[in-house]
């Protein structure tokens, strides 16, 4: 659908052309100015482009729309201003649903009453834990009150956990007691255990120095606050000096910090802006529809400390007036088919392994998804054959796959929903509004022909400031010009479409989870049996990837794939466990000694007697 945006500006051209017979400029035919040449002059996005213009692989996508320029506070006011009484978030499995207007005034109190515990504006608060109202909730508080948000992954570990909270020097978290096997206020007592003898809001920590609050969700202990104390602790004081607070507020100041893997092996803290964030869920909104329908009720199983739930579910929601269901806490295959029934959702987010699990549920058919007219499919490569599944087995026509980086707030490319088959299995779109893209020669830097694969760069609005606290990995990422550098192996056709062809990087993907080898190989060393290991991605039909340890033992030594997996367990998080460990004796080198990691997955997936998807 070409939007009407587009359709009135054609109007209002034919008019303009046809204005005044005296104006002999307006009545010659139209041509082509021969203007810069067609790399330069990017490609047009309002909708599909239909003309190839490109001639190398640059694009610049131009757009009709202007940045926005909110804070992620003010974008919400705007929508709830607009439809206060329809559905913001519903949360099905706690039984919680919210308006506009209802979820506005929790944000205000909630922001409040962080503000009465102390935080300021560019403290950090850390939110752990699974998909609950509350995560959502303190997204938008932390927002409002110029508090930056550490969305920390809910399987970290206690290793993991304080590498993250130390990193960024946050001085609050917030919490469920625990969740599954995860025993959040037990990890953090064992952190922290001068809790047990504190006063709530004055933590003391040896480990934790800028630890003062813990809040959890949903119990009371000595020395944490429960959340009702945060939502009651907004008096009147706090709730004007949470009004002054916006005067200061700057849409370029850091909002939220995303870990994703390291080069080093340790997490790197992607720092963002309203900026980034409020104007990627602006324009993939557009991309996707929302802006002319903003009725869609969309099904979100992804989790929200993701950029994929936190953006395109929270954000989208904020900016765009669409209702967001969240079908369960932890994933759930059969809830996310039970909510798009129940609340016929009009439209799904997921990884690639949320819709393998859901067009092989046993009982699908038995689901009314009528209602599902679209859906975005992102996390991790995503086979051509999924796609071609989804649209055929669940119904869903206007499936599309969209491509990000968190370092990118996240999404860069992404399809129409109108797109045909091809576009919207075999490539991840066309590049998004206001950004510039191009795939390069590693070697060399130098824009690559049409059709090569290189690496892919982006700059623009959606590129994060850096990696907090880690200036030397922030200059490995981002160029001096402003481009960064994703690591990933792209080609690029004339009408700015683009495909996915791997990763400079080793980097696995297991069903939407960064997992960086190096990270797991530093902690199996320290098996006392291990002499040598070696981390590689295998392909697994579910999750798109599995991680494969290749052992080396200490000479004499002996030890079992159950021995390695038992000692990972409570000590990393669960998505990072080897589901292969393969002992060997020798790695395959290159003639400098360099160990080969593509020849390693090779030999590991024919031991293992899988084979790479096509």
């Amino acid at each position: 659908m070409i939007p009407k945006l587009a359709l009135r500006c054609q109007s209002l051209r034919s008019s303009c052309f046809s204005f005044s017979g005296s104006l002999k400029v307006l009545q010659r035919p139209w041509t082509q100015n021969p203007g810069p040449s067609a790399a330069s002059r990017g490609i047009h996005v309002d909708s599909p482009p239909i003309v190839p213009t490109l001639t190398t692989s640059y694009a610049h996508g131009t757009s009709t729309t202007s940045l926005r320029h909110d804070t992620v506070g003010e974008a919400l006011l705007q929508t709830v201003e607009r439809w206060p009484d329809r559905e913001a978030v519903i949360f099905l499995e706690d039984g919680i649903r919210k308006t506009f207007a209802q979820f506005q005034q929790d944000v205000d109190q909630a922001a409040a009453g962080l503000l009465a515990l102390g935080l300021q504006k560019g403290d950090r608060l850390g939110m752990w834990g699974p998909n609950t109202y509350e995560w959502i909730l303190v997204q938008f508080a932390t927002a409002r009150a110029g508090i930056i948000l550490v969305s920390v992954n809910p399987a970290y570990q206690v290793q993991e956990v304080e590498f993250a909270l130390r990193l960024t020097g946050c001085k609050a978290v917030v919490c469920p007691l625990q969740f599954k096997t995860q025993n959040y206020s037990g990890m953090l007592q064992q952190l922290c255990p001068e809790m047990q003898s504190s006063t709530p809001g004055d933590i003391r920590s040896a480990r934790l120095p800028d630890l003062r609050s813990v809040i959890l969700l949903d119990s009371r202990q000595p020395g944490m606050f429960h959340f009702e104390d945060v939502m009651q602790a907004g008096s009147s004081r706090f709730t004007q000096q949470l009004q002054d607070l916006q005067k200061k507020l700057n849409v370029d100041d850091p909002i939220n910090i995303q870990f994703t893997s390291g080069t080093t092996g340790t997490p790197k803290g992607a720092t963002l802006t309203h900026h980034n964030i409020v104007n990627n869920a602006y324009f993939v909104g557009k991309r996707v529809g929302y802006t002319w329908n903003p009725h869609h009720r969309l099904c979100i199983p992804v989790p929200l400390y993701h950029c994929f739930g936190s953006v395109g579910g929270g954000l989208c929601m904020a900016v765009h007036g669409v209702s967001a269901v969240f079908p369960s806490t932890g994933y759930d295959g059969k809830a996310n088919l039970a909510a798009l029934e129940s609340e016929r959702c009009s439209f799904i987010y997921g990884t690639p392994t949320m819709f393998v699990d859901m067009v092989n549920q046993p009982d699908l058919a038995k689901y009314d998804l009528s209602s599902v007219q679209a859906g975005i499919v992102g996390g991790s490569p995503c086979p051509s054959e999924l796609i071609k599944e989804v649209i055929s087995v669940m119904g869903i026509k206007e499936i599309t796959v969209a491509y990000g980086t968190t370092e990118n707030s996240p999404v860069t490319f992404c399809p129409s929903p109108t797109d045909n088959l091809e576009r919207k299995s075999e490539t991840v779109g066309f590049v998004t509004d206001h950004l510039e893209a191009k795939v390069v020669n590693p070697a060399t830097g130098q824009v690559v022909p049409l059709g090569t694969t290189g690496e892919l760069m982006i700059r623009g609005y959606c590129v994060m400031l850096g990696y907090w606290d880690d200036e030397a990995r922030t200059r490995e990422s981002i160029t001096e010009s402003g481009w960064y550098k994703t690591g990933d192996l792209a080609k690029m056709d004339a009408f700015a479409y683009c495909r996915i062809e791997g990763r400079i990087k080793d980097m696995i993907i297991r069903g939407g989870e960064n997992i960086y080898p190096a990270e797991v190989e530093q902690f199996l060393h320290t098996h006392p049996k291990v002499k040598e290991v070696q981390v590689v991605g295998v392909p697994d039909a579910r999750l798109g990837e599995e991680v494969c340890a290749c052992i080396k033992l200490l000479d004499g030594e002996e030890s079992t794939a159950e021995e390695i997996k038992a000692f990972c367990k409570k000590r990393i998080a669960h998505f990072k466990i080897p589901r292969y460990v393969l002992f060997v004796t020798s790695y395959p080198l290159t003639a400098t000694g360099k160990i080969q990691k593509n020849k390693l997955a090779e030999e590991a997936e024919q031991q293992l007697g899988l084979r790479k998807d096509q």
